[in-house]
C-alpha cells in the first residue's frame, strides 16, 4: 500500500510584501482601488461597432479603437482620463517627490564629487522617465485621430523606451563603455 502526503493547504504566504498589519491594510486599500478602477473601466467600455474594422495603429490600444465605435464613447474616454490621472499622474508625483528629496540631499553635500555621483546616477533614470511619461501622457491625453504622430508616440513609449532602457543604464558601467569603444574602433577599421 502506497502512503501519500495528505496535507491540506489552508493558508498561502505571499512573500515580498510586509507582515506589518498597517502596511497590509494600506496595500489592501491600494490594490482594491486599482481593481475597482479597472473593473469600472471594463464595465464602462461596452462599445458597439458598426463601421470599418481597420485600426490605424501597430497595437490594439483603446484610443484608436474608440474611433471605430458607433456608440457614444464618452464613458470610455472618461474612464481612460480618470485612470490616466489617478495611476499615471499619481506615480509621476511620487517620482517627482523622490527626485526633490534626492536634489535636497545633494544640495547639502559640499563635495563636487558627491554631486557628480548623485546627478550622474539620477540623470539616466530621469531621462528615461521623462521620455516615457511625455510620450505616454501625450498619447492618451490627446484625442485619437489615427495620425502618424499617435503611432510614433505609441511606438515611443511601448517599444523604444523599454529598448533604450538597458542600453542607457548599462552605459553607466565602465566595462561596458570600454567594450563599446573597442567594438566601435574595430568596426571603423573594417573596409566597407
Amino acid at each position: 500500500m502506497e502512503v501519500s502526503n495528505m496535507t491540506t493547504v489552508t493558508v498561502f504566504v505571499l512573500l515580498g510584501l510586509s507582515n506589518n498589519p498597517q502596511v497590509q491594510a494600506l496595500l489592501f486599500v491600494l490594490f482594491l482601488a486599482i481593481y475597482l478602477l479597472t473593473l469600472l473601466g471594463n464595465l464602462l467600455m461596452v462599445l458597439h461597432f458598426c463601421g470599418p474594422n481597420v485600426i490605424r495603429s501597430f497595437a490594439c490600444e483603446l484610443p484608436p479603437v474608440l474611433l471605430l465605435t458607433c456608440s457614444d464613447p464618452c464613458a470610455s474616454i472618461a474612464s481612460i482620463l480618470t485612470t490616466m490621472s489617478v495611476l499615471g499622474l499619481g506615480t509621476l508625483f511620487l517620482l517627482l517627490g523622490s527626485y526633490s528629496c534626492i536634489i535636497t540631499t545633494a544640495l547639502r553635500i559640499n563635495s563636487a564629487t558627491g554631486w557628480n555621483k548623485i546627478f550622474s546616477t539620477c540623470s539616466s533614470h530621469f531621462l528615461m522617465v521623462t521620455i516615457f511619461y511625455t510620450s505616454g501622457v501625450l498619447r492618451y491625453m490627446i484625442p485619437a485621430s489615427g495620425s502618424a504622430l499617435e503611432q510614433v508616440l505609441s511606438m515611443q513609449y511601448s517599444v523604444i523606451t523599454p529598448l533604450l532602457n538597458p542600453l542607457i543604464y548599462s552605459l553607466k558601467n565602465q566595462e561596458v563603455k570600454v567594450a563599446l569603444r573597442r567594438m566601435l574602433a574595430r568596426k571603423s577599421r573594417l573596409p566597407l
